[in-house]
């Protein structure tokens, strides 16, 4: 027999390795002697960890993370925004998140007009309508914030999550596949995932209808790209050719985590009352 569902849940939670979660024992009493084992080296580990974390004057993961693409893309050529967590109605309208839209049931609303950001975009275009006419072309910007959206939450899923979006409009055409590929280049390799670990997959979209994906050797997705000029943009009175990448700061801090052999837990990598710069604070 092997451990338990609730046994392997906290195990799990605390950081064990897969190794362990799948021993096999002859009865249940040499199952929970083990599982008490493993607890009590984890709870050790754990709470030198946060010791440690604490001493050190240290920084959540993300934190660094997002840090860390800043200086690249502001080095790269691009300007870093930051736009407003309410985001109204129509804005969204313009993104086609309408009363029928799938998306539109998984938003947060504050009233009848208002909502949080399920996404950067809408916040993005609005500037680009200006900058456009403002600066010279191609305009380049990015943000770097949270989202939030109704979601099951699970491995992969949170209600809360951060995003980068890079947007770059004004392009020639015959450009925009290979500034696509640049880009999502530089923020992997960045970060430390080399590009071409990864794999670049077309998939539907309920808001572009079809992407890109970049999706990580386990089998994550870590951004979606699109291209336009695209129906979208019309509601904007948009007409440059554009590209824009999308990618959740959890997911390639998780992809990170995989790399290096670690348990992948999005609990562990996203803001949390739980865990502490990745070590689960409930050790006792």
């Amino acid at each position: 027999m092997q451990f338990s569902n609730d046994q392997i849940k906290r195990l799990t939670e605390m950081g064990a390795a897969p190794e362990d979660l799948e021993e096999v024992f002859p009865d249940s009493a040499s199952a929970n002697k083990a599982f008490q084992k493993i607890e009590t080296r984890l709870s050790r580990k754990l709470s030198e960890g946060i010791k440690n974390y604490l001493k050190n004057g240290s920084r959540p993961e993300g934190a660094i993370l997002k840090e860390k693409l800043s200086v690249a893309l502001c080095d790269f050529g691009f300007s870093e925004v930051e736009t407003p967590l309410i985001v109204s109605k129509k804005l969204l309208e313009r993104m086609g998140l309408d009363d029928e839209s799938a998306l539109t049931k998984q938003i947060f609303w504050l009233d009848a007009n208002r909502a949080i950001r399920p996404m950067l975009a809408p916040n993005l275009y609005y500037l680009l309508v200006d900058l456009l006419r403002i600066a010279p072309h191609p305009v380049s910007i990015f943000e770097i914030g949270p989202c939030m959206r109704k979601e099951s939450q699970g491995a992969r899923h949170g209600e809360e999550f951060t995003m980068l979006n890079i947007v770059e409009m004004g392009l020639k055409m015959e450009d925009r596949m290979a500034r696509t590929l640049a880009l999502a280049r530089l923020v992997l390799e960045t970060i430390g995932i080399p590009f071409e670990s990864c794999k670049v997959e077309e998939e539907s979209s309920t808001v572009y209808s079809t992407t890109l994906d970049i999706v990580s050797p386990q089998g994550l997705e870590l951004a979606s790209t699109a291209m336009g000029p695209h129906p979208l943009d019309a509601p904007w009175r948009i007409d440059v050719p554009w590209v824009g990448l999308g990618f959740g700061i959890e997911r390639l801090l998780m992809a990170l985590k995989a790399q290096k052999g670690e348990t992948v837990n999005l609990a562990k990598v996203s803001r949390s009352l739980s865990y502490l710069g990745g070590f689960r604070l409930n050790i006792s």
